[in-house]
């Protein structure tokens, strides 16, 4: 019947809808094949060092490393599981290295996937068979990856030394793990918080067949090692009798039930298991209590059924993945997009129970309760701001909104605004004050399900005040605030000596100007003339610490003199984590107005054909993640197409060393998703999304509201790489952006591809995004 309506319809329209028409059939026929999103996602990617080239010549130590783990569980959740072959909590020490070969338990991880922090809160459970053993350096075991199968919701490896298969799945806040014996044995259960602290506490309760505790989290950054006022809670329930059982610190092993504040402390289950036999465990993990540990897992694993839990975790994940539906010839392809789509929801992380409860921010074991909504932290905001964050604004402007009511939540609880808010404390990690921007993106778009007024009052004393001596060194507010409001720059002479990044004092201008930019905008949406006239003078403030004698950003004193000598290409104290001529280009608010320091459009394009051709971009750290996108502010825009398309080939791959560096919480996984779909946000808060060339043939990204935005690429050739000419809805579009309105009402989007590069497509003003200044 569907048909034949389709055909009355078909008949009624002018051949070139047919054309159209037919274009969403095939699309929709490829995509339709797509069943199993959940096989691309390859979890081991970027748990190995980078091999690109980029990484190589920029990158080093950590930095090749993306620091990502094979993680179990579900989109945004409390907890990930992940097999265990570091053991420590140690910054920049992931859980998981692929290089190694001793497996030492499951883990239940708060690891900030993909950067170089640490782990809290967790804990770990080995089984083994034989003899009780306590020390890891005795009962960590061989494996090999051939034994192992991962998936986003699903792991499992085969000890051959303990004649044991186990497997885990994992929901939200719960875990569940199954044990299956090749032998007859002694199988004991090991369950370790892991504590470098020698700190935390375990009991065993063998009428209950339950193991509970805790391991407290501890600040970095800013504090470090202090309480951060919460710890990691976890309780475990057993499904077969307890034969035997204790507890152990060190070497020390006790028949004790419970243990408490002791260096290697944990407590062990003993069993008799037959061949073939299984046993199951399920765990439920709280950031409040244990009651809320316990009651996570009431609500989220109530039984016994581990297949039937797996194949549920499975549906999770290939519904989130199945938001984005792509068509290809290329696998290959595929798997790197969908391994990059499940990186991007990893985090933010959600922090609340079931019923709400969640530990007040900054607090000291104090708790709070959400109603309607979800709170999150583990906010990587310098890097997250720019692009997985704004994919979410897309996809569920839900989340985002609840992130949003999560940050006032935290700058109300702790009287100010955070700058980078992890293990739900404050850190000063990091330049910039991007909290600010990633508010300022979701009310330019209308996510605004939350006290605006209240919003703009935090982000604004971030911009305007400076916190007392105490508040400052706890980390609240912007660092070195009042040397950039006397300056309009932050001179050389202001080393930053309280933040775990000193000096990087132009880096720091930059991103300022960009939040001011961005606090500017919602004081204009609000009516706060003064403070918009201020704050977008402000975002100007780049100007300051650009040198147009060599065309660059560069230090700069007091009196104004610039830093000597001036190196372009290499590492300097000034900026971060980059070189001057990398950082340059971090000027998204106002790419025409740095084009004009430069000597115009021409200038801007010859600036960024040298990064590319002397070889200095470097994918592997975030804030050059703009920079390809540039070259459609200058008359030659198909050259981001070209820089974009060599990004995507060369600085990813579908192999453990996938990731060109950290993937911080997603945001290099989320440049892949935006990239290979052909836009990207250069500046979020303005809602336009530069255009490149898709990687894929066909597109369909389902949106809230049962809305669809279709792209459908028109290619030359197979090779083909350029765009010539765009349509929407089937009217010609000369613009080389997209609008959030335009992508979130829906429609389709056609991109018509040549082998060679047209080199008058988008090329006038009038067809490129707006700045602050005019176009040159």
């Amino acid at each position: 019947m569907a048909n034949i309506l389709m055909n009355k319809y078909l008949l009624k329209k002018p051949l070139s809808h047919l054309f159209t028409v037919a274009i969403i059939f095939t699309a929709t026929s490829l995509l339709a094949q797509q069943t199993a999103l959940v096989h691309y996602v390859q979890p081991l990617a970027g748990t190995a060092p980078s091999t690109t080239a980029a990484a190589l010549k920029h990158g080093n130590g950590t930095e090749l490393n993306a620091n990502t783990i094979p993680a179990v569980g579900l989109p945004f959740g409390m907890t990930q599981w992940t097999p265990q072959t570091q053991s420590s909590e140690n910054k920049c020490v992931p859980p998981y290295f692929y290089k190694d070969n001793m497996f030492s338990g499951f883990r239940g991880t708060h690891w900030l996937s993909g950067s170089c922090t640490q782990d809290y809160g967790s804990f770990t459970i080995m089984p083994v068979t034989g003899h009780l053993k306590i020390d890891i350096a005795a009962y960590a075991t061989p494996f090999s990856h051939q034994q192992e199968i991962t998936a986003p919701h699903y792991y499992r490896v085969t000890l051959p030394a303990y004649q044991l298969t186990t497997e885990i799945t994992a929901t939200l806040r719960a875990g569940m793990m199954q044990v299956t014996a090749n032998k007859t044995d002694s199988l004991y259960l090991l369950i370790t918080p892991n504590s470098d602290q020698g700190q935390g506490f375990i009991k065993v309760d063998t009428k209950r067949g339950e193991i509970y505790g805790y391991n407290p989290a501890h600040r970095i950054y800013q504090g470090w090692g202090e309480p951060a006022g919460f710890s990691g809670y976890f309780v475990i329930k057993v499904e077969k009798s307890i034969n035997t059982s204790g507890t152990f610190a060190g070497a020390h092993v006790s028949l004790l039930d419970s243990i408490s504040n002791q260096k290697n402390l944990g407590a062990y289950l003993g069993f008799k298991i037959n061949k073939g036999e299984k046993l199951r465990i399920r765990i439920g993990t709280s950031f409040s209590s244990i009651a809320g540990a316990r009651q996570n897992l009431k609500a989220e694993i109530p039984g016994w059924g581990f297949e039937s839990l797996v194949a549920k975790n499975k549906q999770v994940w290939q519904k989130a993945l199945s938001q984005i539906q792509v068509a290809t010839t290329v696998e290959k392809d595929k798997r790197i997009f969908y391994t990059a789509f499940y990186h991007a929801m990893q985090h933010p992380r959600l922090f609340n129970d079931v019923d709400g409860t969640y530990p007040r921010f900054a607090g000291n074991y104090q708790s709070e309760k959400i109603i309607g909504a979800n709170y999150y932290d583990d906010f990587s905001m310098w890097d997250i701001y720019r692009a997985q964050l704004p994919l979410y604004e897309l996809l569920n402007p839900k989340l985002i909104n609840d992130c949003v009511q999560s940050m006032i939540l935290k700058g109300q609880q702790g009287g100010w605004l955070p700058i980078f808010p992890c293990w739900n404390s404050y850190t000063a990690a990091m330049v910039g004050d991007h909290g600010t921007a990633f508010i300022a993106s979701a009310y330019t778009k209308g996510i605004r399900n939350y006290n605006v007024n209240e919003a703009y009052r935090l982000m604004r004393q971030n911009a305007f005040n400076s916190a007392n001596a105490k508040d400052y060194k706890d980390g609240k507010g912007r660092r070195a605030l009042n040397s950039y409001l006397k300056y309009g720059y932050i001179p050389m002479e202001d080393s930053v000596p309280e933040a775990f990044h000193k000096k990087e004092q132009v880096s720091r201008t930059l991103e300022y100007a960009y939040d001011d930019y961005a606090l500017a905008i919602v004081a204009k949406g609000l009516n706060k003339t003064a403070d918009y006239d201020a704050l977008i003078k402000r975002s100007l403030n780049y100007r300051n610490v650009f040198d147009p004698e060599v065309g660059m950003v560069r230090g700069r004193y007091e009196n104004k003199n610039w830093y000597q000598p001036f190196n372009p290409s290499t590492k300097e104290p000034y900026i971060t984590e980059g070189t001057p001529q990398q950082y340059t280009f971090y000027v998204p608010q106002d790419v025409a107005g740095l084009s004009g320091l430069m000597g115009g459009k021409a200038k801007l394009e010859q600036s960024l054909d040298h990064l590319f051709d002397s070889h200095e971009y470097w994918h592997g750290n975030e804030p050059g993640h703009q920079i390809p996108f540039m070259y459609n502010y200058t008359g030659a825009p198909w050259k981001t197409q070209l820089r974009v398309k060599a990004i995507l080939v060369d600085e990813y791959s579908d192999g453990p060393g996938g990731l060109s560096g950290n993937d911080d919480a997603g945001q290099m996984s989320a440049w892949y998703v935006f990239a290979s779909l052909g836009f990207y946000p250069v500046d979020p808060v303005s809602n336009n999304y530069i255009l490149t060339a898709p990687l894929f043939d066909h597109i369909v990204i389902n949106l809230p509201k049962g809305k669809a935005f279709t792209i459908a690429t028109h290619k030359q050739s197979a090779k083909s790489s350029y765009i010539a000419a765009v349509k929407w809805n089937g009217k010609p579009y000369t613009k080389n952006y997209l609008t959030y309105t335009t992508i979130n009402t829906g429609g389709l989007l056609e991109i018509f591809m040549n082998d060679k590069p047209a080199k008058t497509w988008a090329t006038q003003s009038t067809d490129q995004p707006a700045s602050l200044t005019h176009n040159n």
